[in-house]
């Protein structure tokens, strides 16, 4: 992370790990979330909250820009909303 973007790396598999990702807040930052694993319902990722959705290929990372305008904890999840994890923004 530098002073002038943020960048976190999610892998996908089973879930997200990591589940919990905190951003500082007024800093650009973007997620890259990567499914390893051809299991249910991973394929796509997306927040209401955040305003994106995104389509998950197997193997192919897959970046979001996040706003951090805002302070406060920002949910996303799968498609069919089985699997969740959490931005924090600070």
């Amino acid at each position: 992370m530098s002073e002038n973007k943020q960048t976190v790396n999610v892998t996908v598999k089973g879930g997200y790990q990591p589940q919990v990702v905190e951003l500082k807040r007024g800093v650009p930052a973007e997620l890259t979330f990567t499914r390893t694993s051809d299991q249910g319902c991973l394929d796509v990722v997306h927040s209401d909250a955040l305003k994106f959705k995104t389509d998950l290929p197997l193997d192919q990372p897959q970046t979001v820009t996040i706003p951090t305008d805002q302070a406060g904890e920002f949910e996303f999840s799968c498609g069919m909303d089985m699997f969740s994890g959490k931005v924090v923004i600070k």
